[in-house]
């Protein structure tokens, strides 16, 4: 296989599709034997993150985890099934999406419990930033996800500068003595 087959310039979205299922034991529930929320991010993470190697063929760390819904609790013993694939790619980052679903173990009812949007960052062995390839949307559902993509993409960097824009009026305060710390 050549180089050029093995990092294309463009890649589909279903080449980047991964799916994960656990079950949820006590060791990963609350007191109320729901999954705990931080457990299932972590889950969230690692199937992202599967999405974006497909995708990258390189390392790829997790630059955020912007949005996260939260639909219904996860029971003690249920299985979690998580969905999946990279949204639209950048220079350097990738949007993935990541769906889940829980299974009684006992009745067979599936249910939506939670969505996620993660942005990773693909970088070589010492860190540094590595481009990705185009991301190829097919169907209307994955040309929906990639415009939407963009959109919050633009949210994210209008974010950014306010976070940065309200540090530097704090800071300024700070050294006028006007706010105490």
């Amino acid at each position: 296989m050549s180089s050029q087959e093995s990092h294309p310039g463009v890649r589909t979205v279903a080449s980047t599709q991964s799916e994960m299922t656990e079950i949820v034991l006590p060791n990963d529930t609350n007191m109320l034997a729901n999954l705990l929320g931080g457990r299932l991010m972590h889950f969230i993470d690692v199937t992202g993150a599967m999405a974006a190697y497909r995708h990258a063929r390189t390392h790829v760390v997790t630059a955020s985890m912007d949005h996260i819904d939260f639909i219904q609790p996860v029971r003690l013993g249920d299985l979690v099934t998580l969905k999946s694939s990279v949204n639209r790619a950048f220079t350097s980052s990738m949007e993935v999406g990541v769906k889940v679903w829980a299974e009684n173990t006992r009745t067979g009812a599936v249910s939506h419990v939670a969505s996620a949007y993660l942005v990773f960052v693909a970088v070589d062995e010492h860190g540094r930033l590595q481009k990705v390839p185009q991301l190829k949307p097919e169907t209307p559902d994955e040309m929906r996800r990639y415009e939407d993509a963009l959109l919050r993409r633009q949210h994210r960097e209008g974010e950014k500068k306010r976070r940065t824009k309200a540090k530097l009026v704090t800071a300024s305060l700070n050294d006028a003595g006007a706010i105490e710390p």
